[in-house]
Protein backbone atom coordinates (compact mmCIF):
# COMPACT_ATOMS: atom_id res chain seq x y z
CA UNK A 1 0.00 0.00 0.00
CA UNK A 2 1.41 3.93 -1.42
CA UNK A 3 2.22 5.87 1.33
CA UNK A 4 2.99 10.26 1.67
CA UNK A 5 5.85 10.35 3.37
CA UNK A 6 7.19 13.83 4.93
CA UNK A 7 11.06 14.23 5.19
CA UNK A 8 11.81 17.38 6.72
CA UNK A 9 14.40 19.59 8.60
CA UNK A 10 16.30 23.02 8.41
CA UNK A 11 18.63 24.17 5.51
CA UNK A 12 21.58 22.94 4.50
CA UNK A 13 20.74 19.06 5.90
CA UNK A 14 20.76 17.08 2.52
CA UNK A 15 17.13 16.74 1.89
CA UNK A 16 17.78 17.54 -2.21
CA UNK A 17 20.59 14.80 -1.96
CA UNK A 18 18.04 12.13 -0.63
CA UNK A 19 15.50 13.24 -2.62
CA UNK A 20 17.92 12.80 -6.12
CA UNK A 21 19.05 9.64 -4.16
CA UNK A 22 15.93 8.14 -4.33
CA UNK A 23 15.09 8.81 -7.57
CA UNK A 24 18.12 7.47 -8.81
CA UNK A 25 17.41 3.86 -6.74
CA UNK A 26 14.25 3.55 -8.16
CA UNK A 27 15.74 4.46 -11.92
CA UNK A 28 18.53 1.45 -11.25
CA UNK A 29 15.93 -0.98 -10.69
CA UNK A 30 13.65 0.07 -13.97
CA UNK A 31 11.14 2.06 -12.40
CA UNK A 32 10.75 5.70 -13.82
CA UNK A 33 9.53 8.65 -11.57
CA UNK A 34 8.14 11.85 -11.66
CA UNK A 35 10.03 14.78 -9.76
CA UNK A 36 8.54 18.33 -9.05
CA UNK A 37 9.75 21.48 -7.72
CA UNK A 38 8.43 24.64 -7.45
CA UNK A 39 9.20 27.55 -9.91
CA UNK A 40 9.64 29.92 -6.58
CA UNK A 41 13.04 28.40 -6.10
CA UNK A 42 14.98 29.46 -8.99
CA UNK A 43 18.64 29.63 -7.67
CA UNK A 44 19.91 26.86 -10.59
CA UNK A 45 17.17 27.09 -13.00
CA UNK A 46 13.82 26.78 -13.21
CA UNK A 47 12.42 23.00 -13.41
CA UNK A 48 15.79 21.75 -12.14
CA UNK A 49 16.48 19.88 -8.48
CA UNK A 50 20.30 20.33 -7.42
CA UNK A 51 21.88 19.28 -4.41
CA UNK A 52 24.77 21.58 -2.63
CA UNK A 53 27.14 18.18 -3.43
CA UNK A 54 26.57 18.69 -7.30
CA UNK A 55 23.66 16.34 -8.35
CA UNK A 56 20.96 17.33 -10.07
CA UNK A 57 17.93 16.62 -12.37
CA UNK A 58 14.43 17.97 -14.46
CA UNK A 59 11.56 18.13 -12.40
CA UNK A 60 8.19 19.31 -13.20
CA UNK A 61 7.25 22.84 -12.21
CA UNK A 62 4.72 23.48 -9.64
CA UNK A 63 3.33 27.05 -9.42
CA UNK A 64 -0.03 27.93 -7.50
CA UNK A 65 -2.82 26.93 -8.75
CA UNK A 66 -0.92 23.51 -9.63
CA UNK A 67 -2.87 20.43 -9.70
CA UNK A 68 -0.53 17.83 -8.90
CA UNK A 69 -3.32 15.27 -9.01
CA UNK A 70 -4.93 16.09 -12.85
CA UNK A 71 -1.34 16.18 -13.90
CA UNK A 72 0.49 12.77 -12.15
CA UNK A 73 -3.26 11.02 -13.28
CA UNK A 74 -2.42 12.42 -16.49
CA UNK A 75 1.35 10.93 -16.64
CA UNK A 76 0.42 7.89 -15.06
CA UNK A 77 -2.08 7.22 -17.55
CA UNK A 78 0.67 7.51 -20.38
CA UNK A 79 3.55 5.46 -18.17
CA UNK A 80 2.44 2.60 -15.91
CA UNK A 81 6.11 2.42 -15.12
CA UNK A 82 5.75 5.17 -12.47
CA UNK A 83 6.47 3.97 -9.14
CA UNK A 84 7.53 7.00 -7.07
CA UNK A 85 6.41 11.05 -7.11
CA UNK A 86 9.21 12.90 -5.73
CA UNK A 87 8.46 16.33 -4.57
CA UNK A 88 11.19 18.95 -3.36
CA UNK A 89 11.34 21.97 -1.32
CA UNK A 90 7.70 20.71 -0.39
CA UNK A 91 7.19 23.69 2.11
CA UNK A 92 6.06 26.07 -1.21
CA UNK A 93 3.11 23.74 -1.39
CA UNK A 94 -0.83 24.88 -0.31
CA UNK A 95 -3.05 23.03 1.76
CA UNK A 96 -5.39 22.11 -1.66
CA UNK A 97 -1.63 20.72 -3.05
CA UNK A 98 -1.28 18.68 -0.07
CA UNK A 99 -4.67 17.00 0.04
CA UNK A 100 -3.81 16.40 -3.86
CA UNK A 101 -0.85 14.61 -2.99
CA UNK A 102 -3.10 12.34 -0.57
CA UNK A 103 -4.98 11.41 -3.29
CA UNK A 104 -2.33 10.51 -5.37
CA UNK A 105 -1.45 7.98 -2.99
CA UNK A 106 -5.00 6.90 -1.86
CA UNK A 107 -6.85 6.71 -5.44
CA UNK A 108 -3.43 6.22 -7.66
CA UNK A 109 -1.84 3.40 -5.09
CA UNK A 110 1.42 5.73 -5.80
CA UNK A 111 3.88 6.52 -3.29
CA UNK A 112 5.19 10.28 -2.41
CA UNK A 113 7.87 11.42 -1.08
CA UNK A 114 7.86 14.80 -0.48
CA UNK A 115 10.74 16.90 1.03
CA UNK A 116 10.83 20.46 2.99
CA UNK A 117 11.53 22.74 5.71
CA UNK A 118 9.20 22.43 8.37
CA UNK A 119 9.60 26.25 9.56
CA UNK A 120 10.80 29.62 8.16
CA UNK A 121 13.65 31.68 9.97
CA UNK A 122 10.81 33.14 11.76
CA UNK A 123 10.00 29.79 13.64
CA UNK A 124 6.68 29.50 11.57
CA UNK A 125 5.08 26.65 9.42
CA UNK A 126 5.07 27.23 6.47
CA UNK A 127 1.71 25.81 4.89
CA UNK A 128 2.86 23.11 3.05
CA UNK A 129 4.74 22.05 5.98
CA UNK A 130 1.60 22.59 8.37
CA UNK A 131 -0.55 19.87 6.10
CA UNK A 132 2.10 17.51 5.58
CA UNK A 133 3.10 17.54 9.19
CA UNK A 134 -1.20 16.57 9.76
CA UNK A 135 -2.10 14.91 6.66
CA UNK A 136 1.67 12.62 6.36
CA UNK A 137 1.45 8.87 7.03
CA UNK A 138 4.89 8.77 7.85
CA UNK A 139 7.32 12.21 9.36
CA UNK A 140 11.12 11.87 8.40
CA UNK A 141 13.46 14.22 9.97
CA UNK A 142 16.57 14.58 8.76
CA UNK A 143 19.09 15.77 10.97
CA UNK A 144 21.80 18.29 11.02
CA UNK A 145 23.43 20.48 13.60
CA UNK A 146 24.46 23.41 14.60
CA UNK A 147 27.54 25.46 14.56
CA UNK A 148 28.00 24.13 18.14
CA UNK A 149 27.40 20.30 17.57
CA UNK A 150 23.80 20.49 18.65
CA UNK A 151 20.99 19.25 16.53
CA UNK A 152 19.83 22.24 14.59
CA UNK A 153 16.44 22.50 14.64
CA UNK A 154 15.55 26.18 13.59
CA UNK A 155 16.55 28.68 10.53
CA UNK A 156 18.00 32.13 11.15
CA UNK A 157 18.06 34.45 7.95
CA UNK A 158 21.03 36.22 7.33
CA UNK A 159 21.50 39.93 5.87
CA UNK A 160 24.54 41.35 3.72
CA UNK A 161 26.55 41.65 6.53
CA UNK A 162 25.91 38.03 8.25
CA UNK A 163 23.68 40.11 11.17
CA UNK A 164 20.08 38.45 12.10
CA UNK A 165 17.02 39.50 10.40
CA UNK A 166 13.81 39.38 12.21
CA UNK A 167 11.41 41.17 9.71
CA UNK A 168 10.19 40.47 6.08
CA UNK A 169 8.54 38.21 4.05
CA UNK A 170 8.50 34.40 4.64
CA UNK A 171 9.54 33.32 1.04
CA UNK A 172 12.92 34.80 0.18
CA UNK A 173 14.74 32.52 -2.12
CA UNK A 174 18.79 31.78 -0.74
CA UNK A 175 21.49 29.66 -0.13
CA UNK A 176 24.21 29.80 2.59
CA UNK A 177 24.59 33.53 2.19
CA UNK A 178 21.37 33.73 3.66
CA UNK A 179 20.86 31.08 5.99
CA UNK A 180 22.01 29.36 8.76
CA UNK A 181 20.74 26.19 10.50
CA UNK A 182 20.90 26.76 14.41
CA UNK A 183 19.87 24.90 17.72
CA UNK A 184 16.70 26.83 19.69
CA UNK A 185 19.80 28.12 22.33
CA UNK A 186 21.58 29.81 19.10
CA UNK A 187 18.56 30.96 16.89
CA UNK A 188 17.09 32.67 20.33
CA UNK A 189 20.55 34.24 21.23
CA UNK A 190 20.73 35.21 17.33
CA UNK A 191 24.53 33.82 17.45
CA UNK A 192 25.46 32.26 14.54
CA UNK A 193 29.14 31.37 15.06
Amino acid sequence: MAKLYFYYSTMNAGKSTILLQSNYNYQERGMDTLLYAPSIDDRYGIGKITSRIGLSADARIVEQGFDLFADVAKQYANNKKIACILIDEAQFLTKLQVQQLCKIVDELNLPVLAYGLRTDFKAEPFEGSLYLLALADNIVEIKTVCHCGRKATMIMRLDEQGNRVLDGPQIQIGGNDMYVATCRQHYNSGVIK
